[in-house]
């Protein structure tokens, strides 16, 4: 048992559940851990050699059921989530985006055609999708989306672009969030399709072991088969951010707790002063209070996915999630680099790497501001988004 389950946490998972993660762990340390340091440092990750591999084990759109995907609880995709995300957030981004938003949203809103299409190559990781809501000028107001499809005959015309598109720069299809006469609606667009560009983005500080770019859509033309024809309204798009910020609830506990791991063992093995750091009070008080919260944040994952798997999940529940265990990872991960002292800034400790990447999750799939009035909603009954 790890010494960070307090709580005894692990016994209130089913062995399907254990073996699972056993599972995602053993593949992280075997093709993950070796190599991301260098893939972080170089801002370049092998994505579609790691989705082909991922689509061997079955974890890409492993929550789903039909067209290839595992079907597994809610509880077992997320500790895949957190097993993913201890090698990098980078990583679990990859499977996030992947199942979580493109795949989620063809198998929820899409045609029997479109998800006979997509939905078997993207479960095995041999198409690659991404998922384009956010905007240059519309981030975390996506009601105010700027790109537009408007009808040609039977075809659809998109002109516009989206940012911050995880999976862009080698995507087989995005699922593009337009806006139409009829208010907002889902395409599935191929990225080969003409009038269709992809830039990726460089340069980054923070999750740079993971592929993100602007899409441009510049008089894309589509056929009508191309529109999601479940999906209408904002509802749609933020009902799969609802999907994956679920997932993110677990994973950033995945940094967390290899932050923590990392600094126990620093702290117990680093002489100072004549004896290890971890017999200092000041570094058992942090290593106390980081455990707490890393067994709190556990505890609500837990019960939000088990609240997800008996199909009770509500939105703002997720946003709880989302705001808590982000908010806390990114708190242990940068109280950890104080343990580790100047080495904690090192690339040979993967600490500095998962305190920048958590930065970007603490933004995408919603802010923190976002997620408090999210719950403040909730709790007032009140609106303060416009």
């Amino acid at each position: 048992m790890s010494p960070l389950d307090l709580l005894d946490i692990d016994a209130s998972l089913g062995e399907e559940e254990r073996q699972i993660r056993a599972v995602v762990r053993q593949v992280v340390d075997d093709r993950v851990r070796p190599h991301v340091a260098g893939w972080y440092e170089d801002g370049q990750v092998p994505a579609r050699e790691l989705a082909r591999e991922f689509g061997k084990l079955g974890l890409l759109g492993m929550h789903l059921t039909g067209y290839g995907c595992a079907g597994a609880s809610a509880v077992a995709y997320g500790l895949a989530c957190l097993e993913l995300e201890a090698g990098d957030s980078g990583v679990r981004s990859l499977v996030s985006v992947q199942g979580s938003l493109a795949m989620y949203a063809i198998w929820r809103y899409g045609s029997e055609e479109q998800k006979q299409r997509w939905l078997p190559a993207m479960a095995a990781g041999e198409a690659i999708g991404s998922f384009g809501l956010t905007e240059p000028d519309h981030g975390s107001d996506p009601a105010s989306m700027a790109t537009r499809a408007r009808r040609d005959g039977d075809d659809w015309i998109l002109d516009g672009s989206k940012m911050w598109i995880t999976n862009a720069p080698i995507a087989d299809v995005a699922v593009i969030w337009a806006r139409t006469d009829e208010g907002v609606r889902g395409f599935a667009v191929p990225m080969d399709t003409p009038g269709v560009t992809a830039h990726e983005i460089r340069h980054k500080m923070s999750l740079r072991a993971s592929l993100t770019g602007e899409i441009s859509l510049d008089g894309v033309r589509l056929p009508a088969d191309a529109r999601l024809p479940g999906a209408t309204g904002l509802k749609a798009p933020l009902s799969c951010l609802t999907e994956a910020r679920h997932g993110i609830v677990w994973g950033a506990l995945g940094a967390a707790r290899d932050c923590l791991e990392t600094a126990l063992s620093y702290a117990t093995t680093r002489t100072q002063f004549g004896r290890p750091l971890a017999g200092f009070q000041l570094t058992q008080a942090k290593l106390a209070d980081m455990a707490v919260e890393w067994n709190k944040g556990l505890l609500l994952a837990l019960h939000l996915g088990r609240l997800a798997d008996a199909g009770s999940l509500r939105p703002e529940q997720v946003s709880v999630g989302k705001l808590n265990n982000v908010r806390e990872a990114l708190a242990i991960a940068r109280q950890c680099r104080t343990i580790l002292g100047a080495n904690g800034v090192s690339g040979e400790y993967p600490i500095m790497r998962h305190a920048n990447n958590l930065e970007s999750v603490l933004t995408y799939e919603g802010t923190s501001e976002i997620h408090q009035l999210v719950i403040g909603q909730r709790l007032t009954g009140l609106s303060a988004f416009a």
